[in-house]
């Protein structure tokens, strides 16, 4: 399951910008950069420390000078995701150029796309005896994927895998077959069933909701 980080205030969100421009530092010299005491940077700094965004080693001094070891602070890796990313907007940026060049190109990527999702997938399912586990397995692979999704059963027998999140929506907002290349992974992954798109967050919903009734 992947992990999210845990809320920042705007104070810690601009220690941990502070300390991604300066890379290691000490908390005389973070307080400074932001003009605030020391006592208050050192209190944001042990709030992240305690949700792991921030780590601290000890640098020793030179041997025979004097005075204690400093202390100094980074961002971790799991605090990445907290700064600014154009993932989104490279990925558009990148496939514009291969469009341009051969305008089949994005459905081929597309499609060698959902074709190894399939394989994964259907490696993932095999031996889940039921529906009910496929459907739970088939939601792990999409949370997975950084999709925030879950399931939940719907009268007669049927489910609903909702994506909380879209994790190409930037990609998806330009090129219309990234959305259907995710309903074709879905129904091939589930080839027994009936799945429709039933939320759909380029239309304007909050998530992506497919409802899956199983074959008569």
């Amino acid at each position: 399951m992947p992990t999210t980080n845990p809320p920042v205030t705007q104070s810690q969100r601009d220690v941990l910008y502070a300390l991604k421009r300066r890379g290691e530092t000490t908390v005389e010299e973070l307080a400074a950069s932001l003009t605030i005491t020391v006592s208050g940077a050192r209190q944001h700094l042990l709030a992240l420390i305690s949700t792991d965004l921030v780590s601290s080693r000890e640098e020793r001094r030179i041997t025979g000078s004097r005075g204690r070891p400093r202390h100094l602070y980074a961002p971790t890796a799991a605090a990445e995701n907290l700064f600014p990313k154009a993932y989104g907007e490279l990925t558009n940026e990148l496939l514009s150029y291969l469009d341009a060049d051969d305008p089949t190109v994005i459905d081929k990527i597309f499609a060698m796309r959902r074709d190894s999702r399939i394989a994964n997938a259907q490696r993932r399912l095999a031996g889940k005896n039921t529906l009910a586990k496929q459907v739970a397995e088939l939601t792990r692979i999409l949370d997975e994927d950084g999709y925030l999704a879950s399931w939940e059963k719907a009268p007669g027998g049927r489910f609903r895998i909702i994506e909380h999140n879209c994790a190409i929506f930037a990609v998806a907002s330009r090129y219309g077959t990234a959305c259907s290349s995710e309903l074709a992974f879905l129904r091939a992954a589930l080839a027994h069933t009936e799945v429709e798109r039933v939320a759909h967050m380029l239309n304007g919903a909050r998530h992506c909701a497919y409802e899956i009734t199983p074959a008569k």
